[in-house]
């Protein structure tokens, strides 16, 4: 039932005279069908360690364990601009070799669950932050990954717009049964969105809690709730930077 398994993960990055180590015995376990977020400070080995999960780089120490297919979803769109979104979303389909019509047939059906009817033929530049993000989230989907990694995806919008996209997001992962690991420096929407809340430390980044979100969905950023665990997993986050501090 374990989709990402990370044990005794460490990371440096630099030569010896001027390394810096990223992560430091990093233990951690996501199930199938968890959407499990990860919050620490700037520089704490978040985006590391989604960069490890999706084999785009290897370990210093440790194994890191994927039972499935990964996307990876960035904070910014990451459009080509030249291409229209429904080329967008089909690029990851055309560079494995899917029929032409199949495509279409796919791309368009992911416009609609994202809410982008009509948008096909625009270019990125026409359209909102929040709708390109919508088009990343499509083009993510087209992949058929089994595990979705998502690095701060709606960090850079305006928070109507997020608080959308969180509602979608939540209703497509429950229908598919996704595998999720989301890092984010919004507590809130950590509550929000998981199913379980790591914390990371400073670096070099290690687990140092994690919270088992019991609220039931669908939720409400801004619900008592959430609120509360919020406040708890920031206490944390401030005792983690005081004692880093004192060190």
């Amino acid at each position: 039932m374990t989709a990402i398994a990370l044990r005794g993960v460490s990371k440096t990055f630099g030569s010896r005279s001027s390394e810096v180590v990223a992560l430091r015995d990093v233990d951690f376990k996501v199930a199938h069908g968890e959407l499990v977020c990860l919050v620490g400070a700037s520089g704490c080995g978040k985006s590391t360690i989604l960069n490890l999960v999706a084999g785009l780089d290897t370990p210093s120490a440790g194994t890191v364990d994927v039972d499935g297919r990964t996307a990876l979803m960035f904070q910014e769109a990451a459009l080509f601009p030249w291409l229209t979104v429904r080329a967008n979303v089909e690029l990851p389909m055309r560079l494995v070799g899917v029929p032409k019509a199949t495509r279409r047939a796919r791309s368009e059906e992911l416009l609609s669950v994202v809410h982008l009817d009509g948008f096909a033929a625009k270019r990125p530049h026409q359209l909102s932050g929040g709708m390109r993000q919508r088009v990343a989230l499509a083009r993510a989907f087209a992949q058929d990954a089994d595990l979705l990694l998502m690095d701060e995806p709606f960090g850079a919008l305006d928070a109507m717009t997020r608080d959308a996209l969180h509602e979608e997001l939540d209703a497509l992962v429950q229908a598919r049964g996704l595998t999720v690991l989301f890092v984010t420096h919004n507590v809130r929407e950590a509550a929000r969105l998981g199913d379980r809340i790591i914390v990371m430390s400073p670096r070099p980044g290690r687990v140092t809690a994690s919270y088992a979100v019991d609220i039931e969905r669908p939720r409400r950023i801004d619900s008592p709730e959430v609120s509360a665990l919020a406040a708890t997993v920031t206490d944390q986050l401030r005792e983690e930077a005081l004692a880093h501090a004192r060190r």
